[in-house]
């Protein structure tokens, strides 16, 4: 069993930069890939970012290239999302996951992920 516990978010502005951080254990973070989710209402489930040290890869979602940008915390033991700039669409409540050490892929989001933190909202003001 996997714990994720995410932090971060809340209400910004448009323009704004937040960052979130999801926290596990070391032994997770070497082992499992995790990825940032998104979910707007109405909208499907959007895979957003991934890592896995593991294998040392890390991709984005076009859709958030050049603005949001993860990475892992070795002090910490967190995988933080840095969002910059961020866009009303931007708006979701943000969830963590991890998965297999192959999940993350360039299809960000495509991979298995079976441990989820309970998420984050993110609401962003035009």
């Amino acid at each position: 069993q996997v714990q994720l516990v995410e932090s971060g978010g809340g209400l910004v502005q448009a323009g704004d930069s937040v960052r979130l951080s999801c926290a596990a254990s070391k032994s997770a973070l070497d082992y499992y890939s995790i990825a940032w989710f998104r979910q707007a209402p109405g909208k499907e489930r959007e895979g957003v970012a991934c890592l896995s040290s593991s294998v040392d890869t890390a991709y984005s979602a076009d859709s958030v290239k050049g603005r949001f940008t993860i990475t892992r915390d070795h002090a910490t033991n967190t995988v933080n999302l840095q969002m910059n700039d961020l866009q009303f669409d931007d708006t979701a409540v943000y969830y963590c996951a991890a998965g297999p050490r192959y999940s993350c892929s360039r299809t960000v989001g495509m991979g298995r992920y079976d441990y989820w933190g309970q998420g984050t909202q993110v609401t962003v003001s035009s």
